[in-house]
Order: C-alpha cells, then structure tokens, then sequence
C-alpha cells in the first residue's frame, strides 16, 4: 500500500543520514572527540576557578579594596594557576584514552609521553595564566553576574578567561597532534623482552 512504501521510504532516509552521520563522525572524529573534552577541560577550568574565586573571597576583595590591589591581583592568579593543574591533570587522562587514543607500553614510555603533555600545557599555561591579566589591564575586566534567587554570584574576570580559552584549545590542539601524541609514519612493534606488556 502506499502507507507501506511511505513507511519503508522514511526508514530508508533514516537510515541514510545515520550511515552519513557515522561517516562523518568516522572521519572527523580525531576533531569531534577534542573538541567534546576541550570544552570539559575548559569548564573543569571554570568551574575550579569559580571554587577558587569563591574561596579567595575575590569578589568581596574586588569590593572592599578594587581590582587594581596587589592582594586582589595575587589571589586571582593563584586561583587560575591551581584551577590549571586540575584542568591539566584531566585533559591529559581524556586525551590519551579517547581523543587520540594513545597507547604506550610500561611506565618509561607513559611517564615520557605525560612529561611531553604537561611541557606542551605548560607553555599554553603561560598564555592562560598570562593572558587574561593583560586583557583585564586593557580594560577587558568585566565580570559576569548570575543573580539566583536574592543572591548575586560574581565571575570576575568573565570575559578575559572566555577569550583566553577558546585561543588556549587552539593551541593545545596543535601540540597535542605534532608533539605529544604524534604517530609515527610506520607502525613499529613495541621491545617486550618479558614477553608481558603492560599498556597504558
């Protein structure tokens, strides 16, 4: 019946853009899958750096004696360098297993390919940690404000930290793919002299 053939001609479109989905997902899913725990890192980053603000008391520091105090300056730095370890430390677990799938056998080549990471991070960390200092100083200062129910909570910074990050995904992108998790031109097998591999 024409029901039937109309029936059988949407489950064939369906199952057309789900195989082009998977194809696309196939083909870029290197991309995709940083992308998806890129933005994770970044809120990991956020969200430690709002516990932070939050424990520093930055907000009412911003208040009782301005932006522009060296205390104020200090606490907000050390709150963007300690919520970059966090952020760091998940990035790297994530980026190994799904993003680039990585995979290394005993703790030499491990503890290697973690040291070339956290070199690459520590360069951006610079960037990251520097960056929105120097927005903030050229007058990108503003803060978010998030009013629930009769209470406000103040992101300082807001805008400074956004920019930053989006450049900093960037980047460690690209020295996570030339640098730390690179594939080497022809597969080699990895020495097992024990003949028990331990991959991590």
């Amino acid at each position: 019946s024409k029901a039937t053939l109309l029936r059988c001609a949407n489950l064939c479109d369906k199952e057309i853009i789900v195989t082009k989905i998977k194809e696309l997902f196939n083909k870029y899913r290197e991309v995709i899958m940083y992308l998806i725990f890129g933005v994770a890192t970044t809120l990991v980053n956020f969200i430690a750096t709002f516990g932070l603000q939050r424990l520093f008391k930055l907000s009412r520091i911003a208040a009782e004696i301005g932006k522009d105090s060296g205390k104020y300056k200090i606490l907000y730095l050390l709150a963007n360098i300690i919520a970059w370890f966090i952020a760091v430390l998940f990035a790297f677990i994530t980026n190994k297993k799904y993003v680039f799938e990585s995979r290394t056998v005993g703790a030499k080549a491990y503890f290697t390919e973690m040291g070339k990471f956290f070199g690459a991070r520590v360069a951006t960390g610079v960037v990251e940690n520097a960056l929105p200092s120097l927005l903030m100083a050229i007058g990108l200062n503003q803060s978010l404000s998030v009013k629930i129910a009769s209470k406000t909570i103040s992101y300082e910074g807001f805008w400074a930290k956004a920019i930053t990050a989006v450049f900093v995904i960037i980047l460690n992108y690209v020295f996570s793919k030339l640098f730390v998790f690179r594939k080497k031109e022809t597969a080699e097998e990895p020495e097992n002299v024990t003949g028990d591999s331990n991959e991590l």
